[in-house]
């Protein structure tokens, strides 16, 4: 693998991808978090996805060992576990990559075509956690706030999404330093969601995508 894209790419934006040996190596550090359907990572810097897309196939083992036997259960938890995968990328390129990347392991694992609800589904998801910003500023490319997108799996069929900006995140992160940035939900009034959603389906969420195709 080519760990850099041009020397220029590198001078003026520091790139440098990390080695898959040294990924696999960095995630085995924290195996049972990277191993866990409903753990949340975020890549501040992710790239074309050399964190993000083996967290995923990690997450999908997860889902196999347990759901394997019921093609339901496999489905919807395949993609909550690809709803807890989130990357901010400062270069349109990588971003657009990072996407098509998780998109493809996600489709490969469920036998997927670009038909399927569940493939436009992923697609919508993907388009809102891997966001195309700067993690330092904390704001999108349009120069908004950057907004993370947390997703709960309610059970039968049905998920549950609030949005919330990342800098007030990283805020309520500092209130409870011994916790993780998500487990101090309810402990304080900063951490309230920006905005709720009604539960969502898996055909709802590909009429979203749709919905924002027709729109762009």
């Amino acid at each position: 693998m080519n760990l850099i894209k041009s020397k220029k790419r590198v001078a003026d934006h520091g790139e440098v991808f990390t080695p898959p040996w040294l990924v696999e190596q960095m995630l085995d550090l924290v195996k049972g978090e990277a191993e866990r359907i409903d753990a949340r990572f975020l890549e501040p810097a992710c790239g074309s996805g050399n964190f993000l897309v083996p967290i995923l196939q990690r997450k999908l083992a997860a889902v196999e060992l347990k759901f394997g036997k019921s093609d339901f259960e496999k489905r919807h938890y395949a993609l909550y576990g690809l709803m807890c995968a989130y990357g901010v990328e400062l270069l349109e390129d990588n971003i657009a990559e990072c996407r098509a990347n998780m998109l493809d392991v996600f489709a490969d694992y469920l036998g997927l075509d670009e038909a399927d609800d569940l493939y436009r589904a992923a697609s919508h998801v993907l388009s809102l956690n891997l966001v195309h910003g700067d993690a330092m500023t904390m704001r999108g490319i349009d120069g908004k706030p950057i907004t993370v997108v947390e997703w709960g799996y309610l059970g039968k069929a049905k998920f549950q999404r609030r949005d919330f900006r990342l800098d007030v995140l990283t805020g309520m992160a500092s209130f409870t330093a011994e916790d993780s940035l998500f487990a101090g939900l309810g402990k304080h009034e900063i951490f309230t969601p920006a905005k709720t959603y009604p539960p969502m389906t898996v055909p709802d969420l590909a009429a979203a995508f749709d919905d924002l195709g027709a729109a762009v």
